[in-house]
Parts: structure tokens; C-alpha cells; sequence
């Protein structure tokens, strides 16, 4: 798989078969707002974690440039796009599915979740995607909880992507510790510098992983790695 970050929580997912966005907030970005034309980005598929706008803004864009794109969030969230014309696979936490590019395992995640106009965002989640005998974990915004114990039930990870911006969700002292719950040693940080309040220090930040025994990757927006 290669993981293309686009900055904030956004990232683009090729597989051997099929394209996924993750959480798409671009037009919005100021740090990516001027490296992508949402409408020019081809995907089979949107995962949406949560409802809030700096996670769902450029759903709506992305889905009507790629009308046969299926939107993957929970039951709420599906339900409100649908009104949209946008057609949506519905997954609540614990639940799995196994689709065309591979399988997906909703988790828990430790957040609040509402759309922009107030409506109830459902339960804020997490994901677990396997494909091509790889596995990564998208951690979503959420603080350090026990529950990250059981992601390694799932699957053995390739990959964790962890928020690490601090104040909103976890910073990098606790996303150290998530890594250590979810057994993987590779982290991809994200959901930080996108605002004042979510920057940090991003020596300090790979400092704490390396202590650790564990690699913190900070990609520059634009920038993939494989797994």
C-alpha cells in the first residue's frame, strides 16, 4: 500500500486495486489548499471517521467528482451525506467488512463528533484496514484509552497513524504510549501544525517515539511511504 499524505488528517490510500481518502479537508487547509484541486482527486472510496469539518469538508466535492465513489463511516454519518445523492456503506465499532480492496474493521476512538450545522455525528471511530497482506491502523481523533489494547486482535500492524497535535487529541507523550498498546513500532503522525493550537516541536515529538524504541514519520503534505 501507498500512503500519500495531504495534510491535516487527509490521506490517500492506493492499493493494488482501488484509491481511498481519508477523512478529506483540503479547501479548507491553509498549508494544502494551494498543492491540490479537490475536484482533480480520483478515489474509489471516502472513509469519514468523524463529523467534524475538519474531517468531512471536501466530502461532498470529492464524491460528486467521482460519482461512483462509496463513502465508508458510521450509520449517521452515511445517513446524512445520503441526502446528498452520495451512496454510502454504513459500520458501527467492533463491526467488519470485507470489501474490494480488502477488509475494514471499525474501532473505537475517544472524541466528539457533530457536523458543522449541529446534526449528531453518530460515534467518532477509528479504522483498521487490511489489504495486500498489510495492515494499518487509522487512530482518528482521539485521546490515549485502554480500548487500543485490542487493536493488535484484529490484525498485526504494518502501520499506526496517530494524531498527535496535542489539544484536540493526543500529543506525542500519549501517542507514544498508544503505540506501545497497538504493538507497532511505525507511526505516521498527523493532525498537527494544520492551527496554532495543534502545533508542535516536531524534533521533540520524533524524540519521544525514538526513546521508545519507536519511529515517528512526519511527512512534508504531498509526501507517501510504502508499506
Amino acid at each position: 500500500m501507498k500512503i500519500t499524505y495531504l495534510g491535516h488528517a487527509t490521506l490517500l490510500i492506493e492499493t493494488k486495486k482501488k484509491k481511498l481518502i481519508i477523512d478529506p479537508f483540503i479547501s479548507g487547509n491553509p498549508l494544502a489548499k494551494d498543492q491540490f484541486i479537490v475536484e482533480n482527486i480520483n478515489v474509489d472510496y471516502i472513509l469519514v471517521t468523524h463529523a467534524h469539518q475538519d474531517h468531512v469538508l471536501d466530502v461532498q466535492d470529492i464524491a460528486e467528482a467521482n460519482p461512483t465513489a462509496k463513502l465508508i463511516s458510521n450509520f449517521e454519518i452515511v445517513t446524512y451525506f445520503s441526502k446528498y445523492g452520495i451512496e454510502g456503506h454504513p459500520m458501527n465499532h467492533g463491526g467488519s467488512w470485507d470489501f474490494d480492496f480488502g477488509r475494514v474493521t471499525m474501532v473505537n476512538a475517544w472524541h466528539s463528533s457533530s457536523f458543522a450545522d449541529g446534526t449528531y455525528g453518530g460515534n467518532p471511530a477509528g479504522f483498521v484496514i487490511e489489504s495486500e497482506d498489510k495492515a494499518i491502523y487509522i487512530a482518528g481523533d482521539t485521546g490515549l484509552t485502554l480500548d487500543m489494547k485490542l487493536i493488535p486482535l484484529f490484525a498485526k500492524l504494518n502501520l499506526a497513524v496517530l494524531p498527535i497535535g496535542d489539544n484536540f487529541t493526543m500529543g506525542p507523550d500519549s501517542a507514544s504510549i498508544a503505540a506501545d498498546f497497538v504493538e507497532c513500532d511505525k507511526v505516521l503522525g498527523y493532525h498537527y501544525d494544520t492551527f496554532d493550537l495543534i502545533k508542535i516541536n516536531h524534533e521533540k515529538a520524533k524524540d519521544v517515539f525514538n526513546k521508545g524504541g519507536k519511529e515517528l514519520i512526519l511527512l512534508p503534505i504531498g509526501e507517501s511511504i510504502e508499506i
